[in-house]
């Protein structure tokens, strides 16, 4: 690292990556929004690193598992300062969905005695599972023609949801039978 780099890193407080992040998820609501005001603020307002740079950062975080922004606000971070610079601009980013997601939560709390609000939760977690039996038949799809992979969803599916068996015991059982017959199964086909 340049000497320059280095007085960088030093002179840069943490703060101001908290709040530059902070603003980002103040201001950078909804689709991409938030990749356009984390650009704006770190290379074009702070110009804490160069466009290309930020390009570089995009094309790693679309790589990566999570959101972006949040891969943003990482390498960022982990530029800038490091391993306390990465938490504070996650901190930064992270603070006011957690605390509206918080409230709305003791709010629930506080409430969850009305039966309309009984109701509206019901309906929530009813489409919640609609939507995660609908994603588990689309990951098993491209398997439909492995009676094994079948066998093995449906062992998952019936030990969860009949035996009331906890995913873990499930998972430590499954998982190595599973790989070994696999591992069979493709022998077999050599």
């Amino acid at each position: 690292m340049t000497e320059m780099a280095q007085r960088r890193e030093l002179r840069l407080p943490l703060a101001a990556l908290f709040t530059a992040f902070l603003a980002v998820s103040l201001f950078g609501v909804g689709g991409g929004g938030g990749i356009v005001w984390a650009r704006r603020i770190a290379v074009e307002k702070r110009r804490w690193i160069s466009d290309r740079e930020f390009a570089d950062i995009v094309s790693l975080c679309q790589f990566m598992p999570g959101p972006n922004i949040v891969g943003i606000a990482v390498c960022v971070g982990a530029k800038m300062r490091g391993t306390v610079g990465t938490i504070a601009a996650v901190s930064g980013f992270l603070v006011i969905p957690w605390a509206i997601g918080f409230s709305v939560g003791l709010l629930f709390l506080e409430y969850a005695h009305l039966p309309i609000l009984r109701k509206i939760l019901g309906g929530i977690a009813a489409t919640a599972a609609g939507l995660l039996i609908a994603t588990g038949i689309r990951l098993l799809l491209p398997h439909r023609r492995r009676p094994a992979a079948l066998l093995f969803a449906g062992l998952a599916f019936g030990l969860i949801s009949f035996a009331k068996l906890p995913l873990l015991a499930v998972l430590i059982v499954l998982v190595p039978l599973s790989i070994a017959i696999a591992g069979i199964e493709k022998a077999r086909a050599r």
